[in-house]
């Protein structure tokens, strides 16, 4: 007797594929994100005269948001409400996304922050919450480390003995 093999795959093996499909985009984006602060990093650029740049005071307010942004999801988690937690996260990860893409233009940081974030947003989306919990833990102090030390820096370069 032959066996029929079915021509579509598993739910098992969908499910697998996807996983795999997210962790290579996930790496591909962390990648490339490391590219960009290596080129920023090595590359030789022409400078600019001090203080005619204003993206310290944008990447300083994009960090505050985001810090404010996570700390609320955080709270709002804690009170299991959900669609405001979800909201919140979004607009972190936006406000970071910002963040990063302005810095890479000033200067190099918090590459580590984008797998993170991007795992555990993924996670969330696709519904793993067991696993969401689990990344978050570690994802939300990094990330919030990365958002406050940024405006901390700011401050102390930029604003610190005047």
């Amino acid at each position: 007797m032959t066996e029929i093999t079915p021509l579509a795959p598993s739910t098992a093996e969908a499910a697998a594929a996807t996983e795999r499909l997210a962790a290579w985009v996930i790496g591909a984006l962390t990648a490339i994100v490391i590219g960009g602060v290596a080129l920023v990093i090595y590359v030789p650029h022409g400078g600019h005269a001090g203080g005619s740049s204003c993206l310290p005071e944008i990447n300083a307010s994009l960090n505050a948001t985001a810090a404010i942004l996570l700390s609320t999801g955080y709270v709002l988690i804690r009170r299991r409400r959900i669609a405001a937690h979800r909201a919140c996260m979004i607009a972190a990860f936006a406000a970071s996304s910002l963040f990063l893409i302005t810095y890479l233009i000033h200067h190099a940081q918090a590459a580590l922050v984008v797998p993170l974030a991007l795992t555990t947003i993924y996670r969330a989306w696709r519904g793993r919450f067991d696993r969401h919990r689990r990344l978050a833990r570690v994802t939300l102090p990094i990330w919030l480390y990365v958002s406050v030390s940024g405006v901390l820096v700011y401050v102390l370069l930029y604003h610190a003995g005047r």
